[in-house]
């Protein structure tokens, strides 16, 4: 087991990396642990974690803007967000319960790294859209700053945006500073039965591309609809497309009879109000379907992301796979699906992996696998396999932050050594 570091100041973290760097020694860069399952394991001899490095440094409503250290919980942002009517737009997820462990563990940092988004990322952007700077320290031992306070600060290349999905292999960061927005005063939700993903594609087009504003686009089939906490979801008879409206109440009710009216042809149409709405959301956005079965610790979970369009192609591809259950997000776009383990690509055990980018390669999608055990991680490729010339390119930036690759070595794509 390694040894287990936990900074209290910038200074201490930037002199840990430092003496790794001249040892040599490998870092596995961590806040709370909670999204650890996600990537290929890291064979490190120190575990750095930020989880000392906490708190909230500045906040001001007025200005919508916050800036935090990366280990602060995202319990404790969310509340304090609340407490002014305000949210981190983007949604981020909570997958403690889909990985195993115990929801609202997560922080910050972890969420920055990881580039995760919920489902208002189709109308709100990605974790990278609202991150305005950082502070860190790179894998050179050297601290370092980019971004500022506000969008307009950042001139030349916005290095910052950099660190966003790169899973701590370029930097540890010491703060973070991220735009924050008003929370919406009233959420309604319609459903429509929708038995297939052709339909439900085609009716959250409809919605999507009407003047409505919609936040939140996803479809159910009729077997995870049945899993679903919210009664109106599960008792559904068949599949259920959700589509999501928030804001102020007067303009949420005028959008949501029009939306009524619009989808009255795709099929039975019902409307959720606010807690029914925020409690629907929750579990699309942290993945509960997956999450809670028995033995869902053998059952692989991958995030695919593919044109709209392409959705229901690809879905009838994956429903080929035997025992795989899957729903849609981001009115298509996303694809979350669920696999065993042991399914069988080339011979060798591989949750449907080939299968998987086999299905999305005509439309250029790419698929991440966010659960699965370490045996499968050290495996396959858990990120979504490179083109030579971006390959290329990110050993490159690689190697300019973290020439001696100390920092998470291995966690996005295997060791160089392994790649050659």
């Amino acid at each position: 087991m390694s040894e287990r570091l936990e900074p209290d100041s910038a200074e201490e973290l930037r002199a840990i990396v430092a003496d790794a760097l001249a040892s040599k020694t490998a870092l596995e860069i961590l806040g709370g642990g909670s999204m650890r399952g996600i990537g290929r394991p890291v064979d490190a001899g120190w575990t750095l974690s930020t989880v000392r490095l906490s708190g909230v440094s500045l906040y001001e409503p007025e200005e919508l803007v916050l800036r935090a250290g990366p280990g602060t919980p995202m319990e404790q942002l969310r509340l304090q967000l609340e407490q002014h009517g305000q949210m981190l737009a983007f949604e981020p997820p909570d997958y403690g319960a889909l990985l195993g462990g115990d929801s609202g563990a997560g922080t910050i940092g972890g969420i920055v790294a990881s580039n995760l988004a919920g489902p208002r990322r189709i109308k709100a952007g990605a974790a990278r859209d609202h991150f305005l700077g950082i502070e860190a320290v790179s894998g050179r031992g050297e601290a370092f700053k980019s971004g500022g306070r506000v969008v307009k600060n950042v001139t030349g290349y916005d290095m910052c945006k950099l660190m966003c999905g790169a899973w701590g292999t370029l930097c540890v960061m010491t703060e973070v500073t991220l735009k924050v927005l008003p929370a919406p005063e009233k959420t309604r939700t319609v459903l429509v039965v929708c038995d297939t993903s052709a339909d439900a594609v085609s009716a959250m087009t409809a919605a999507l591309s009407s003047p409505q504003d919609i936040s939140g686009a996803a479809w159910l089939p009729r077997e995870i609809a049945a899993l679903s906490g919210v009664s109106y979801v599960a008792s559904a008879a068949g599949g259920v497309a959700a589509l999501r409206l928030e804001g102020i109440g007067a303009s949420v009710d005028a959008r949501c009879a029009a939306l009524r009216d619009l989808l009255a042809g795709y099929g039975a149409v019902e409307e959720l109000h606010t807690d029914n709405s925020l409690a629907l959301w929750r579990e699309l956005r942290d993945v509960r379907p997956f999450a809670a079965e028995s033995g869902a610790e053998h059952r692989a979970v991958w995030k695919i992301s593919v044109p709209p369009t392409a959705a229901p192609a690809v879905v009838d591809a994956l429903r080929a796979l035997p025992d795989t259950r899957l729903f849609l997000d981001w009115g298509g776009g996303l694809i979350w699906a669920e696999t065993d383990e042991g399914l069988s690509g080339g011979g060798a055990a591989d949750a449907g992996a080939a299968a998987i980018r086999a299905a999305i390669a005509p439309a250029g999608g790419h698929a991440t696998l966010i659960r699965g055990s370490e045996t499968l991680r050290r495996a396959i490729p858990v990120f979504q396999p490179e083109a030579p010339g971006v390959a290329a390119l990110s050993r490159n930036i690689k190697t300019a932050f973290d020439p001696e690759n100390i920092l998470n070595p291995g966690r996005m794509y295997a060791p160089r050594t392994a790649e050659a």
